[in-house]
């Protein structure tokens, strides 16, 4: 039962509707992955680069984890973040709840922030409900073109969580570049569908041994 409140569920699909546009500008932008549906389990290794042409390194990199009321109130240990040569931990009291507004809601330029809508849409909590973020640097330098791993583990009874990053470029002091709005986190499946696929799988099994006898 514990290995199964790790489990995780990454979508990146705005990394593949925003590339195309970010070529042909010129411009560039903090790239996560895995990309695309993969499961996982915590902890979860991720590499992050910056996407497109000429593109200086974006500085001062900050993680941003983003978790459900229900994750929050089931957090069973501190999340922690790795990365060669350094680590960071969050406390249950490190993380800051809203309903409104932007994340991080201080200290960031339009390019550098999340709204609070989006990122309750990404997590599919009603706008009511309060999410719970927390913002804390990260990695061992500026983030490059060159791919750069970092490992977060997330131990909840109730595990639902984003991960983003944010910097800064062209010795802004705001955060103005971030990972685009995408759906990358950890989910955990219903366990009614999973009884029912085990229950169609063994009347199945139980089908074909009959027949066999018969």
């Amino acid at each position: 039962m514990r290995n199964s409140l790790k489990i995780g569920l990454f979508i990146f699909l705005t990394a593949l509707i925003t590339a195309p546009a970010l070529a042909a500008s010129g411009s560039g932008t903090i790239r996560i992955s895995p990309a695309l549906p993969v499961i996982v389990e915590s902890p979860a290794t991720f590499e992050i680069w910056i996407e497109g042409n000429a593109q200086p390194p974006t500085n001062d990199p900050h993680i941003l984890l983003v978790m459900t009321q229900a994750c929050y109130d089931g957090l069973t240990s501190d999340v922690m973040v790795t990365w060669s040569g350094g680590s960071t931990s969050f406390a249950k009291t490190d993380f800051t709840g809203v309903n409104t507004g932007f994340v991080p809601f201080s200290g960031a330029a339009s390019g550098g922030r999340y709204t609070v809508a989006a990122l309750q849409d990404h997590l599919g909590v009603p706008h009511s409900e309060s999410i719970y973020y927390v913002l804390g640097p990260f990695l061992a330098g500026p983030i490059t073109q060159t791919h750069q791993s970092f490992t977060v583990t997330l131990e909840s009874e109730a595990p639902k969580m984003l991960v983003f990053a944010v910097g800064k470029t062209n010795s802004s002091t705001l955060f103005n570049n971030k990972i685009p709005p995408t759906i990358p986190g950890f989910v955990v499946p219903e366990l009614a569908p999973v009884l029912l696929a085990l229950a169609s799988f063994g009347a199945l099994a139980l089908y074909m041994v009959k027949r066999r006898k018969t």
